[in-house]
């Protein structure tokens, strides 16, 4: 029986409220069922398809069958007001670190300072798998709501705090509530854009992600050094988040993945052994990165202890997934199934990948402008724009331009081959290096992490049915999320440790919490003031050294990505198909 496209026009049965939910889903791939005959449920396809479903998927019908309800100017407002609170969750990500020293001035814990980038690493790594279940499971409109007020309620606390230990809380909160925003907006835009579209949505995700990142800093800054205080780099959630709630409430479709399934019937389908072992990897892991070196030596017992049973409960996760201890194949957290696909494994590593060549600039470039040049805050945030301008272009590229040829292999060779020489050149970088260079060095890496940084999530969902459509997207945002969560943990110890250490050798008279406290930021930097010119070069060389070291992880990240290429195949999974909104 031959595949026909199901519309008015060939006297389909008109859908049942029941099945209206599903109609979304049913369009992921742009494939619709057809008679009793033919059954797509339940098979993942990673190879190609056949050519009798390549012309189903670009057949024009697809237009009239939209799986979304709502178009022009209303659907325009639900894809800026969700991308907005992509902006927002990425704009938290980093707006912290330029504020850093206002906030420990304003309590005077700089021994908390390392739990303000833990808790909310924890609260967002640690929740990921379980978010994106919950989306699998729950009415993803609500989900999103529910998360959105996480988002906001943590960003409320952190501006209100009136001491470290609120502002920690309300950190942990904020990453909650934004990875469940972040995970939202992916699968909502994957449930209601068609396959040809997707690329293009996707793109503007990482576009709208990558700005919000690179701004973080830069706006950051600005309230730092203004009479508004670092309050309200909290409080601009709050605004944003106000003027787009009526389009949140009233006109973000619903969809529910799984229509007439009980309440309690669903929550029990949750993994709650694995969240909870999941929740202890990440709380052990990111405490270990982030104490080692600046609370406790590396070899104390205490960072000994906490790699060991972050390890172990990680090892427990694995072997309770694989072999479904206490859960079962539906129910499991990880999308262990993806993982016998070598295809899928690649994807997720080069998304990996370009998290880490992403994030890292963003945070060490503008130190490097503030010791090298002296820049403050603000300035020093501002001097990212020639990063944020090629992270745009080639992120815009390359989803008009994946959607309209289908070939993804030439964007992770090309913003590997970016990526490992821009990253190679900042590992040069000294104190007597130009403002011109930093910039151009900036700009290969940004070109290169923009050409393929949400490409996977498209690719990814073009190489299964669509029954695997939203495990593909839980499992790209694992591997990205924890990559950039180590990635940014790992780069502040490098430079941390690495200055701390050789500052002391340099100065020994000078206390080594003093010098940790100047080189985070956060403390009395006139000691150097004092030094001789000789000296004092000497300490600046350390320091900008520092930081270019940690340019070692972006520049293995590009070079990975360029090995991975080889293995990758080279097809054409989408067509330029007319699908307006």
């Amino acid at each position: 029986m031959a595949l026909q496209p199901i519309n008015a026009n060939n006297g389909a049965p008109k859908i049942s409220s029941a099945d209206k939910d599903m109609k979304a889903s049913e369009h992921i791939t742009g494939i619709e069922k057809a008679g009793r005959d033919v059954s797509l449920k339940g098979k993942a396809n990673f190879t190609t398809t056949d050519s009798s479903v390549k012309e189903l998927a670009m057949s024009p019908s697809e237009n009239e069958n939209s799986p979304r309800d709502i178009h022009g100017w209303k659907w325009a407002m639900v894809v800026i007001a969700t991308l907005s609170t992509t902006f927002l969750w990425a704009l938290d990500n980093t707006i912290v670190a330029d504020i850093q020293p206002a906030i420990i001035r304003s309590f005077n814990s700089v021994e908390k300072l390392p739990w303000l980038g833990v808790a909310f690493a924890v609260g967002a790594a640690s929740t990921n798998l379980l978010w994106s279940k919950l989306y699998q499971t729950f009415n993803n409109k609500f989900l999103y709501l529910l998360s959105l007020f996480f988002f906001e309620a943590g960003s409320a606390i952190c501006g209100a705090a009136n001491t470290i230990n609120a502002l920690i809380v309300g950190r942990a909160i904020c990453g909650l509530g934004g990875i469940g925003v972040y995970v939202g907006v992916l699968m909502l835009l994957s449930v209601f854009t068609t396959i040809q579209e997707r690329p293009n949505y996707m793109g503007m995700i990482g576009l709208v992600w990558g700005l919000g990142t690179v701004l973080g800093p830069v706006i950051g800054g600005a309230f730092a050094d203004s009479s508004a205080t670092w309050r309200w780099a909290f409080y601009i959630n709050l605004c944003i988040g106000g003027v787009f709630t009526p389009v949140y409430l009233f006109l973000i479709p619903s969809f529910d993945p799984r229509p007439g399934v009980s309440f309690f019937s669903r929550l029990r389908e949750i993994d709650l052994v694995g969240t909870i072992i999941i929740i202890g990897t990440f709380i052990a892991g990111c405490m270990a990165i982030n104490f080692g070196g600046i609370i406790y030596a590396w070899g104390s017992w205490r960072i000994i202890l906490l790699f060991a049973l972050s390890g172990v409960f990680c090892v427990i996760f694995m072997l309770q997934q694989a072999f479904v201890i206490f859960t079962t194949k539906e129910k499991r957290l990880f999308p262990v199934e993806l993982m016998k696909s070598k295809e899928m494994i690649i994807l997720a590593v080069q998304t990996s990948c370009s998290g880490t060549a992403l994030l890292v600039p963003i945070y060490i470039i503008p130190l490097i402008f503030q010791f090298a040049k002296s820049d403050g805050s603000l300035q020093a945030g501002v001097r990212l724009l020639p990063f944020v301008v090629s992270l745009v272009v080639f992120a815009i590229a390359n989803g008009a331009l994946l959607s309209k040829y289908g070939y993804y292999l030439p964007w992770y060779v090309i913003g590997g081959m970016l990526v490992t020489t821009g990253s190679a050149l900042m590992f040069t970088v000294t104190e007597s290096s130009s403002t011109s260079q930093i910039y151009g060095y900036s700009c290969l890496i940004g070109a290169g992490a923009g050409a393929y940084v949400q490409a996977s999530f498209s690719v990814g969902q073009g190489k299964v049915s669509s029954e695997k459509a939203t495990s593909v997207t839980s499992f790209m945002t694992f591997a990205q999320i924890t990559a950039m969560t180590i990635a940014i943990s790992s780069a502040d110890s490098i430079f941390l440790n690495m200055s701390v250490l050789s500052l002391h050798e340099l100065l020994p008279d000078v206390p080594i919490e003093q010098l940790k406290g100047i080189v985070a930021g956060v403390a009395d930097s006139t000691v150097f003031d004092s030094l001789p010119d000789t000296v004092n070069r000497q300490a600046l060389a350390i320091v900008i050294g520092s930081l270019s070291k940690t340019f070692a992880l972006p520049l293995a990240a590009g070079a990975l990505t360029l090995v991975l290429s080889v293995f990758m195949k080279h097809e054409k999974l989408f067509v330029q198909h007319g699908g307006g909104a």
